[in-house]
């Protein structure tokens, strides 16, 4: 499964960028981690990403539970835009989830 969390950052760019290496590398201690980028957008300059991928979408909610990843990472993953960022991998003879929103 794959992750986008998207920020905007006006500030201090080489901040974000750093912020967001180190809650990678804090995600990347944890089971289930495939592999992650931090990026940032060439056409709009204050719009960064963080993409992750996992095992499976319980590994990652497994990860966000982490005491090492709530005292390391949250005050940054909770400054992501508000949208959904948890996505399917689609390849050939993909078997997909059922669409439906997912409710909590």
């Amino acid at each position: 499964m794959l992750v986008v969390n998207r920020f905007r950052e006006a500030g201090d760019a080489t901040a974000l960028a750093e912020e967001l290496t180190d809650v990678r590398a804090v995600l990347a201690r944890q089971a289930g981690y495939v592999e992650g980028w931090v990026g940032r957008n060439v056409d709009e300059p204050d719009l960064w990403v963080l993409t992750t991928r996992w095992e499976h979408v319980g590994a990652y909610r497994r990860a966000l539970s982490a005491y090492e990843v709530k005292m390391e990472a949250w005050a940054t993953l909770g400054r992501a835009l508000d949208e959904p960022g948890a996505y399917e991998v689609v390849e050939p003879d993909t078997v997909l989830n059922v669409a439906s929103p997912r409710v909590t």
